[in-house]
């Protein structure tokens, strides 16, 4: 394998996190082309295409978490084509879920095959037209998905100069390429791709070196473009999948146990089967009904006498305690260990030891879960808004005992997923309606089903015990997690002796992946706790994260972020406070300042203004990136300030936007964001990275204002 696909490799393919328990769960339900021809779809033209085994190795995942249905196809994969218009078009499994990465990437595409923007087109997240993809997860698309369409963007380009060279008996050197045609510089001639592509059939591998333009050369990335087809979105042209109605279709809802882990023990359809024109099912634990319109199939739903089986179940009320109870032993990851935590206390001016808790919260996504599946000569297609539409098809393919081949899945661009739509739940549901019916079936999760039966972001309880020597150095640090996870475990701060580890737990709701995963509470927890040592050694929170930062980019955030935020400041009345948290994830650097307002009459916890710093590398879309972490921020007041699941006897008890408390309008502060473009290091992603900060900044904001430690997330649940 050359060096750029190793290096490819390397980077899209880290072992899952831990918390990513939805990869290993079953499915929620459980039911008793041998080559795509593109030229066929798109005619005549240019293409590029990776080899099987480079697309097998880009791909692998490197851990035993590994999802083995995440198989490859063995045929020759197609990334982009060139048509005879000139138009361009782009593949990747990658989907849009709001991210902005259809904008993004052809951004990257434009920019690597000199063309303009607008004649680039991108045919994401489609299981019949696009390459296997592991899913949209993780920050990685920018920092895999780009270069590698870069790298099919640039032997395009390569090629197309020696077809204009061979036809002009001229040096491929000597060419130009830009604006979408070939320039011999010497003769003045020119020609166009169109031109060059016409009535030809070309295709060639990815060579072994694939030069790529270097982000200071960029002339299209790099820029704030608009967002692609951003006026259909908010006209309301945009069709999602909950607006797809094909000929014919039927709507479909399930009969959902009373409680979390019921087993049916009997169900009688006899009332539902006397409806007209309603399809019922009854397979396993899956019990559904199909009907021409929503009130027909709730009406057949509502018909059906089920009985179940109920098992106990704890409540949110003991979740804490039930979490250290109930760890998995087997599964402990001792994830660093260095020096003696014996020897660092014993040394250490100022000991610490404190507790950190985190409830569960739900995605909340606009968009609820929903499918359409329609079923026609023994093969499937289905549309749904998943993150990872090739597992949703190995899924479909495995509960319906068919081929890959046979399977389709489309994912229209999605209103937003938050690391909640890996599963298959929704197009499962659909597709076992629509093979009963013999019609398509559209199914769209109500509100409480998207509160209930989704999985939510892993609770956790955090342990930390730490040393400080009289200068403000760091000689101890001990962390424990239990269930949240182990993203952004890992202290970037340097203390010599260390112990992390994370230790998972049966947890009592269905859990996985979230927007950060348990980085959010590891560095609430850890950010909280820097503060506490801090004030312990009389040092400035700043000063002493300065002194015990070796990571330059993370002293540049810090920096960054205090000074645009004018740190430090003087408090300029009573239930004012400042804080400031950062850390490092998934290749991006953030620092977050925020102030806080606090009312003791009324309880109540304003964040008035949020500066926030962040570095990835070279910056594609300085406004779509600018967008991330503003929404990133607005998201992260929820989890910060507001969100948690409660439950008892095995029900979701707040399960609707009128009990489950978002951020609202009248709770968005004044925010800043500080962009550093680092042209010199590769671009990571930054979907996830910038939510971060913000919880321990306003934490740390609001012990400044009161002098009270709030250890719990959410902070201030009853607001």
């Amino acid at each position: 394998m050359n060096t750029v696909a190793k290096q490819f490799t390397h980077e899209q393919n880290p072992a899952p996190e831990p918390e990513r328990y939805e990869f290993r769960e079953r499915a929620i339900h459980q039911f008793a082309l041998e080559r795509r021809d593109f030229f066929k779809f798109f005619g005549a033209g240019i293409m590029v295409f990776a080899a099987a085994k480079e697309l097998l190795a880009q791909q692998e995942s490197g851990g035993s978490r590994r999802n083995p249905s995440d198989e490859l196809p063995r045929e020759i994969t197609a990334w982009l084509h060139i048509g005879e218009d000139g138009s361009v078009t782009a593949f990747t499994g990658k989907v849009e879920i709001g991210q902005n990465i259809r904008t993004s990437l052809a951004q990257s595409v434009a920019d690597e095959l000199r063309v303009p923007f607008e004649t680039v087109r991108m045919v994401m997240g489609d299981t019949q037209l696009t390459p296997f993809d592991m899913g949209t997860f993780g920050s990685r698309t920018t920092p895999t998905m780009a270069p590698q369409l870069r790298r099919v963007a640039s032997a395009a380009r390569n090629l197309l100069l020696e077809t204009a060279a061979k036809e002009w008996n001229a040096a491929p050197e000597k060419l130009v390429a830009a604006n979408a045609k070939i320039t011999d510089p010497s003769s003045n001639r020119s020609t166009t791709y169109a031109e060059l592509a016409r009535g030809k059939t070309l295709a060639r591998n990815l060579p072994d070196q694939d030069p790529m333009t270097p982000a200071s050369a960029w002339t299209i990335a790099g820029k704030s473009l608009p967002k692609v087809d951003a006026r259909a979105f908010v006209t309301g042209r945009h069709r999602y999948t909950s607006d797809l109605r094909p000929a014919g279709v039927m709507y479909g809802k399930v009969l959902r146990p009373p409680s979390f882990g019921a087993t049916i023990t009997s169900c009688d359809l006899t009332a539902a089967q006397k409806l007209p024109s309603v399809a019922l099912v009854h397979d396993g634990d899956f019990v559904g009904a199909a009907a021409p319109s929503d009130s027909e199939a709730d009406e057949a739903i509502a018909a059906i006498r089920a009985q179940w089986k109920q098992a106990p179940q704890p409540s949110s009320s003991e979740l804490f305690s039930y979490l250290k109870q109930n760890v998995e032993t087997s599964d402990r990851e001792d994830l660093t260990r260095s020096g003696s935590i014996a020897d660092g206390l014993a040394h250490a001016a100022h000991r610490l030891d404190s507790t950190y808790t985190v409830a569960y919260i739900a995605h909340a996504p606009l968009e609820p879960r929903a499918a359409v599946a329609e079923w026609k000569n023994g093969k499937l297609t289905v549309w749904t808004g998943t993150q990872r539409p090739f597992s949703t098809r190995d899924a479909l393919a495995e509960a319906f005992h068919l081929a890959k081949e046979d399977v389709r899945v489309i994912v229209p661009d999605t209103g937003s997923a938050y690391g909640g739509k890996h599963t298959p739940d929704a197009a499962l549901e659909a597709a076992r309606l629509a093979r009963a019916a013999n019609k398509p079936v559209k199914i769209v999760w109500t509100r409480e089903e998207e509160f209930t039966w989704a999985y939510f972001r892993p609770a956790g309880v955090i342990e930390i015990k730490s040393g400080v020597a009289t200068d403000g150095t760091l000689t101890a640090w001990e962390f424990h997690n239990y269930n949240s996870g182990a993203a952004g475990i890992s202290t970037p701060y340097t203390v010599a002796n260390q112990h992390v580890e994370f230790h998972p737990v049966r947890s009592p709701l269905r859990q996985g992946s979230y927007r950060g995963l348990a980085a959010t509470a590891n560095h609430f927890a850890r950010e909280c706790h820097m503060d506490d040592l801090a004030r312990a050694a009389a040092m400035d929170p700043l000063d002493f994260r300065l002194k015990n930062v070796s990571d330059p980019r993370l002293r540049d955030v810090l920096q960054a972020a205090a000074k645009s935020f004018g740190w430090p400041l003087k408090k300029a009345r009573s239930g004012q406070g400042f804080g400031i948290g950062g850390g490092v994830e998934k290749g991006g650097y953030v620092a977050t300042c925020a102030e806080i307002f606090t009312d003791e009459a009324r309880g109540a916890i304003r964040v008035v203004r949020v500066v926030t710093a962040f570095e990835c590398g070279a910056i594609v879309n300085p406004d779509g990136l600018r967008n991330q972490i503003m929404g990133a921020n607005v998201m992260g007041l929820g989890g910060a300030l507001f969100e948690a699941v409660a439950f008892d006897g095995g029900r979701i008890t707040n399960a609707r936007f009128s009990r489950y408390r978002v951020p609202r309008f009248r709770d968005v502060p004044d925010m800043e964001i500080v962009l550093i473009d680092r042209q010199d290091i590769p671009s990571a992603g930054a979907g996830e990275t910038p939510l971060v900060g913000l919880a321990p900044a306003i934490g740390n904001a609001i012990f400044d204002a009161t002098g009270i430690r709030r250890t719990t997330l959410p902070l201030a649940p009853r607001a």
